[in-house]
């Protein structure tokens, strides 16, 4: 299965391509899109939206997972946030894509073993399971590795989970 993975974020929103079998994942293409604060923020969204469709033509995932966003204290950059991680959504929807959120515990958890994971230690993991000479940077690249490789790794048991509660419910 081929996973596209999203940090979303209006400055640095990480991307995060890979391919992964059972207990086995590997690399396709990592990077950051980048937008310049300086420009309006639909300006900024539409820069986004644009890169990701690059991204699509050119890697042709099976599915997209993003990073699930919480409220932090600072609103504007949940606002920021929250519409980067919508242009995705619709993006990867408009593609036909199964789009699926995962929060950054559940992402520490698949990754690390542990849900209260530091970033470093997600790094570290995400380096040692793609077996990458050297860690991706920065975090946002990381990220988005680790978001695409917990999908590939829970999201079709997780889906498989939801399909099977749903037909025992329609049995009833």
């Amino acid at each position: 299965m081929r996973v596209i993975g999203i940090d979303p974020g209006l400055t640095r929103c990480g991307v995060g391509i890979v391919d992964a079998r059972v207990g086995r994942a590997t690399m396709v293409a990592v990077g950051v899109i980048r937008t310049s604060a300086s420009d309006p923020t639909p300006n900024r969204l539409v820069s986004i939206e644009s890169a990701l469709l690059e991204w699509l033509e050119e890697y042709r995932p099976e599915a997209m997972a993003i990073e699930r966003v919480f409220a932090q204290h600072n609103l504007h950059s949940v606002m920021d946030t929250m519409q980067t991680a919508g242009v995705a959504s619709l993006v990867g929807a408009r593609a036909g894509l199964d789009v699926a959120y995962h929060t950054p515990s559940e992402v520490k958890a698949a990754v690390t073993g542990s849900g209260a994971a530091d970033k470093a230690q997600l790094t570290n993991m995400v380096t040692r399971i793609l077996k990458l000479a050297q860690p991706p940077k920065p975090a946002d690249a990381a990220d988005a590795l680790a978001i695409a490789i917990t999908h590939a790794w829970r999201g079709p048991r997780t889906n498989r989970y939801a399909a099977a509660v749903a037909a025992a419910k329609g049995k009833r």
